[in-house]
């Protein structure tokens, strides 16, 4: 299992990642519903479902305004390709050198 996980840690890292991202834009897409819907009720309009609210405008903004940290994404991936390794990769060390063995084939 250790083994797995160092020869895997990169894939594995950006895994955990992406499914917190996943996690996060449903739960923004809650939250802005009930947000949406707050504001509805205190203009006397009537409450949007679910589907609607997700489907409109005003959330492809709020997410494209989240989004923009993908230039963090790739710095990270960046910075972190120098500590974890994947097996395989290009970007990656090889597995079972030490961090100064960069370009030794693996």
């Amino acid at each position: 299992m250790r083994r797995f996980v160092r020869e895997n840690s990169l894939s594995l890292f950006f895994g955990l990642i992406f499914v917190g991202a996943v996690g996060a834009l449903v739960a923004q897409s809650f939250v802005g519903w009930h947000q949406f819907n707050d504001l509805q009720v205190a203009d006397h309009l009537g409450a949007v479902p679910w589907t609607r609210c997700v489907s409109s405008s005003d959330f492809a903004v709020d997410v494209t305004e989240n989004w923009e940290s993908e230039f963090l994404t790739v710095g990270a991936m960046a910075v972190l390709s120098i500590y974890l390794r994947q097996r395989g990769s290009s970007q990656s060390k090889p597995v079972g050198q030490p961090h100064d063995a960069t370009g030794v084939e693996g």
